[in-house]
């Protein structure tokens, strides 16, 4: 027997409140992963300080790397790397963010279908990060290695990729240079709203995503498509839309009844 199952989500957000305040760039995070080269850090470092940015993330391990070879590119932004963080993989370094954007001039079927122009992101980067009094939520900008950018598997731990437009007879960008770009591009994107809670983080968000995939299952959904596809869509169109608590645990009740009513039929 072949049922459709028609669910119409009503998603309230939160009306905007109209300030004068910025982007807030202390929740703004560069994340590195495994970067080979010493000074392409210190460089990259010099760019975050250009444009008010601090945090510093590195997937790897702080051994790795010459700490000197890093301080001469970063000059007087060597306090950046100093206070860096370093983690085993993306997911943990951006566990703790609402958005997490995979930077790539790659576009291909297994990559993110849609990907932002730097000043497309920064929209997303300043709604979420801008709450007043310090609500607002963290914000990732992932980075790959110099050589292979970020793997399909990689940009896949992400909520959305980021492009930078490049000339098609040269279009590698080098590390610190495509760190200024995006952090310029945070830099002076002025917000004029506040979302007046704290947007969730990806963590939290992963919670809401496994509950929807859970009861989709109890209904024989993933027999028509895959579960992991299915994950990946929802992860990244919730992380976006910058989620409340009583809005994620609106939309776990919603998936939970409708399982709840087709079991019922069945």
């Amino acid at each position: 027997m072949k049922m459709k199952l028609y669910i119409t989500l009503y998603l309230h957000f939160t009306p905007f409140c109209y300030t004068s305040s910025c982007m807030n760039l202390e929740r703004i995070y560069i994340v590195l992963d495994h970067p080979d080269e010493c000074r392409n850090i210190g460089a990259a470092c010099r760019a975050m300080a250009n444009n008010g940015i601090t945090h510093l993330r590195i997937v790897g391990k702080k051994e790795d790397y010459d700490t000197e070879k890093v301080h001469i590119l970063a000059i007087h932004a060597s306090s950046i790397y100093d206070s860096a963080e370093f983690f085993n993989s993306i997911k943990d370094a951006t566990k703790d963010c609402a958005v997490a954007a995979g930077t790539t001039r790659r576009r291909g079927k297994k990559r993110k279908g849609k990907l932002y122009l730097p000043e497309e992101f920064a929209q997303t980067a300043d709604i979420v990060s801008g709450a007043k009094d310090g609500d607002g939520a963290n914000v990732a900008v992932v980075f790959g290695n110099e050589r292979t950018g970020l793997t399909d598997e990689q940009l896949a731990q992400c909520t959305e990729g980021v492009t930078i437009p490049s000339s098609e007879d040269f279009a590698s960008l080098n590390l610190s240079h495509a760190v200024q770009i995006i952090c310029y591009h945070l830099f002076r994107k002025k917000n004029d709203y506040l979302t007046g809670y704290t947007p969730l983080p990806l963590s939290r968000i992963d919670k809401t995503v496994e509950a929807i995939a859970d009861n989709l299952q109890k209904i024989g959904f993933f027999s028509i498509t895959g579960r992991n596809d299915m994950e990946s869509f929802w992860r990244s169109l919730l992380s976006r839309a910058a989620l409340s608590e009583s809005e994620a645990q609106y939309i776990e009740k919603i998936f939970s009844k409708a399982a709840g009513m087709v079991s019922k039929k069945n």
